[in-house]
């Protein structure tokens, strides 16, 4: 039975995460959202990592659930996979490196010996995800002298600031990262900026597996990028899958349309300006408002790595959808803003009739969705499971914005029986 993974979120004891990222409201979202198998983020912090061992039994080998006993929430359907981030920041060939780092771990027994090491490197209290002054290389030889069943994957691989291949502080080529442990590198993260067609085009892209996740700061952003496997549950046939890039039991990645991630074009946040990589070759990288060199995007990184042309597609790859959050399609379909009480009244309607999230999204019939529903929101998700959007790139920080109904459309929404 298909099944849908979120490996990579922060709890509350990262910076500028909510305060509800604890257990039980991540399990509440989770059911909410579709997800069976969430990541724990940030095992490496002790306080959280406290949290996780009081608040979770095991379940199917090297996954946990939630422990009703006591507590007022009675689901606990949702599996938990240990994961954590770690930024390494340190010199490498004359530059400044800026990684992150996903490790997943099979059991609590191989997290405290992951945190017993790295806490003789840095402080593992001061942040969720915590900045250690480790070479990349060096912390894959850690964790795999640890446990090789821990699986390693750098996250959102084409952010200027913060990856592999970022602009600012990556590299060219998984080798010059990692060396000779370059071949336990199974899996790379797309990043919300960034989509398989993208990364198909680079040699690396092509040679790992591309998983897909939310990088969720609260509840409601998890699985805003996610996974859908077909296998067993359980911590080695979800990680082997993974590894072997096996298009029968790992079955899709679920994308944020490219364009709305905060890095997709090039760009200065301060100055509003937003550039293609062609206008960004025009300026000679530098900001036409102030001078100063721009923020590289990852459309503009992928040109400059890439060997195979746009809309190539690797073959033996993973496929992929591209979605957006359905509160974004009804706060879209109503002219307000996500957030607004309307839009969460209207969100609840539809996961009371169809379940989940992702069953309203993905699969649920548009005749039946008409018959729940306003037209323009039914409409809205129709648009959006065939691609038909328009999207204002993000760049330095900023999203994307998305519209999926044309200025024209907006001013006929109000009169709903007037618009389709």
């Amino acid at each position: 039975m298909a099944f849908i993974a979120d490996f990579h979120i922060h709890s509350k004891y990262s910076r500028a995460t909510s305060p509800q990222m604890d257990v039980e409201h991540l399990v509440k979202s989770a059911k909410i959202k579709g997800i069976k198998v969430l990541g724990t983020g940030d095992f490496t912090h002790p306080q959280w990592l406290q949290e996780l061992k009081e608040k979770l039994e095991p379940a199917e080998p090297g996954l946990f659930r939630f422990k009703t006993q006591g507590s007022r929430l009675e689901d606990n359907e949702t599996r938990f996979i240990l994961t954590s981030e770690i930024s390494c920041i340190y010199s490498k060939g004359g530059r400044v490196r800026k990684i992150h780092i996903i490790i997943f771990a099979p059991d609590f027994e191989t997290v405290e010996k992951i945190n017993t090491q790295l806490g003789w490197i840095g402080n593992l209290k001061a942040d969720g995800r915590p900045i250690l002054g480790l070479d990349a290389k060096e912390l894959v030889k850690i964790v795999l002298n640890i446990s090789q069943d821990c699986l390693i994957v750098p996250a959102h691989l084409m952010t200027p600031w913060f990856s592999l291949f970022g602009s600012k502080s990556g590299f060219n080529f998984l080798e010059e990262c990692f060396e000779d442990y370059s071949k336990y590198i199974f899996a790379g993260e797309t990043g919300l900026s960034a989509n398989p067609l993208m990364l198909w085009r680079m040699p690396d892209g092509r040679r790992i597996t591309l998983i897909s996740n939310s990088d969720s700061h609260s509840p409601a952003k998890i699985g805003r990028e996610a996974n859908v496997f077909d296998t067993e549950i359980s911590y080695d046939v979800i990680t082997n899958a993974i590894k072997q890039k096996d298009p029968k039991k790992f079955l899709y990645t679920i994308e944020f349309f490219p364009e709305e991630g905060k890095y997709h074009y090039d760009g200065h946040r301060n100055c509003n300006v937003s550039l293609s990589p062609a206008e960004t070759k025009k300026y000679n990288g530098l900001c036409p408002v102030c001078g100063r060199p721009l923020t590289v995007g990852v459309l503009n990184r992928v040109e400059e790595l890439a060997d195979r042309p746009e809309s190539f597609k690797s073959e033996n790859a993973i496929p992929f959808k591209s979605l957006i959050p359905l509160a974004e399609i009804i706060g879209e379909a109503l002219g307000i803003g996500d957030s607004s009480k309307e839009v969460e009244k209207e969100y609840q309607n539809l996961i009371q009739k169809f379940n989940n999230e992702f069953h309203i999204l993905v699969e649920v019939p548009l005749s039946d969705l008409k018959a729940a529903t306003l037209p323009q929101i039914a409409e809205g998700i129709s648009r959006v499971r065939e691609g038909k959007v328009q999207i204002e790139p993000g760049y330095d920080g900023v999203y994307g914005k998305i519209k999926i109904f044309s200025e024209a459309e907006k001013k006929e929404l109000p009169g709903q029986k007037s618009l389709f």
